[in-house]
């Protein structure tokens, strides 16, 4: 059973790609946890001996995210009802990307799926603060799902990479299973800022070639273009289903990131986007802190 960790902050954006996931694993058996963050603005001091179930102070945030969560589970349940599916909700005094980070550290989730913005996002922006810092720490896959994007069957799925650092097996499992999965035409794409491979890229390349040879993937290249526009224009031209990149220190998905402005990057990315770790997860101790969880 996969465990999958669906933040939520209750707008259309977030419950977007709550659906998304929904229908992305409808064939697999999930635990779904459903999370909801919040801070008041005054710290309050049974907060310091752990929260307001050691006080007979009420605390609003607390029912109100409350409330949401079981809006939410009851939205889920009427639109879907998928018995492979089960759903437990959590609500936290944290920060989202704090956590995400603790929750990921403790449990075995095997995805994040979030929207590309919060209730407050700004249209112009590509990426929301929370989602680009979640992606750039996460030890776990993470998929972003476009504002009002809606699920279409997966069957193509596109791999940018610029051939210059090896990659390992463990880490292109995911890729892997996810294309075989789905039956999915896997896209090799190189985008060409110097005209010749030299030595190691050509290795590097091989490597791919061999591990994803029962895949019969494509080998793409495009010519005379920098980085990230052209990963822009190759989405906008073949419009594949998703997009995946390896979540590397120094790779272009850090340079895609920078330029988060829609002047300074041409497009948005008008797909799913799924990064994939080279990290792995590394267990820590358990965090004493108010968390409230619901089981459905």
């Amino acid at each position: 059973m996969k465990k999958i960790l669906l933040p939520t902050d209750f707008s259309n954006n977030s419950w977007n790609a709550i659906c998304y996931a929904l229908d992305f694993f409808k064939d697999e058996k999930c635990e779904f946890q459903i999370l909801h963050t919040y801070t008041p603005i005054f710290y309050r001091i049974d907060y310091i001996i752990g929260g307001p179930t050691f006080s007979a102070v009420p605390d609003k945030g607390v029912n109100i995210a409350q409330a949401g969560l079981d809006k939410i589970l009851i939205d889920i349940k009427l639109k879907y009802n998928n018995t492979k599916h089960t759903f437990k909700t959590i609500s936290a005094f944290n920060t989202l990307t704090n956590e995400i980070k603790e929750l990921t550290e403790t449990k075995k989730f095997d995805f994040i799926v979030m929207g590309t913005q919060g209730a407050t996002g700004a249209k112009e922006i590509f990426l929301g603060t929370n989602t680009i810092h979640i992606m750039r720490k996460s030890t776990i896959p993470v998929l972003t799902v476009p504002s009002g994007y809606e699920f279409k069957e997966i069957k193509s799925i596109v791999f940018p990479t610029d051939y210059r650092q090896s990659y390992q097996k463990k880490n292109l499992h995911i890729l892997y299973t996810l294309a075989n999965t789905l039956k999915a035409q896997l896209t090799i794409l190189h985008i060409k800022e110097e005209y010749d491979l030299n030595d190691e890229q050509k290795m590097n390349k091989k490597v791919l070639a061999d591990y994803f040879k029962k895949l019969e993937p494509s080998f793409v290249e495009e010519r005379g273009k920098l980085m990230p526009q052209a990963i822009h224009e190759y989405i906008e031209e073949n419009k594949p289903d998703l997009l995946v990149m390896m979540n590397r220190k120094h790779s272009f998905l850090e340079r895609l990131r920078e330029k988060s402005n829609v002047d300074a990057i041409g497009l948005h990315i008008a797909v799913p986007f799924m990064t994939i770790p080279e990290s792995q997860q590394v267990p820590v101790k358990k965090i004493d802190k108010e968390r409230n969880s619901v089981t459905v």
